[in-house]
């Protein structure tokens, strides 16, 4: 992904930064309104809980990791609709990625929505978020669901919470 004077260059085509801005909001609000892998896996390897007390998000995820590698993600829960897309998205991306990989995008994707910056070549669809970090409070829903996968990921059962 290139960004040029104000224009993002998606391959063929290249937006205006007013258009690709809508374009990030019609994708959370789909992933909210239409979430990917919702629900829960009734055969899994790794669960775990999440809650932001803040805004009162609750998620639970469950996994099926075989070989070091997530073969399967869902996620179960309600929340607001920042929260609601970044766990649809997460699961979307995580599925089929080594657990090295998954921890590494955490990373990644925290820094995106923390401080705008990230290498973005390696989150793909995640870059969505980029936006998040100019509203600190929503910081916390959009990392609700990576800190819960971190916890799933490590084995603890504690309830992950983003305070």
């Amino acid at each position: 992904m290139i960004i040029l004077a104000g224009f993002l260059n998606l391959g063929f085509q290249v937006l205006p930064m007013d258009d690709l801005r809508e374009l990030y909001q019609e994708v959370i609000l789909d992933h909210n309104q239409n979430p990917q892998n919702f629900g829960r896996l009734e055969s899994h390897t790794h669960s775990g809980d999440g809650y932001n007390p803040l805004c009162g998000d609750k998620l639970s995820l469950t996994l099926e990791v075989e070989n070091g590698e997530v073969k399967d993600i869902r996620f179960d829960g309600s929340g607001c609709a920042i929260s609601k897309a970044s766990a649809s998205i997460m699961t979307t991306v995580i599925k089929g990625k080594t657990v090295s990989e998954a921890e590494s995008l955490f990373d990644s994707f925290r820094e995106l929505v923390t401080t705008g910056k990230s290498n973005r070549n390696n989150l793909g669809k995640l870059v969505v978020m980029a936006g998040v970090h100019k509203y600190p409070v929503r910081v916390k829903c959009a990392t609700l669901a990576w800190h819960t996968l971190k916890n799933c990921l490590s084995g603890s059962s504690e309830v992950a919470k983003t305070e």
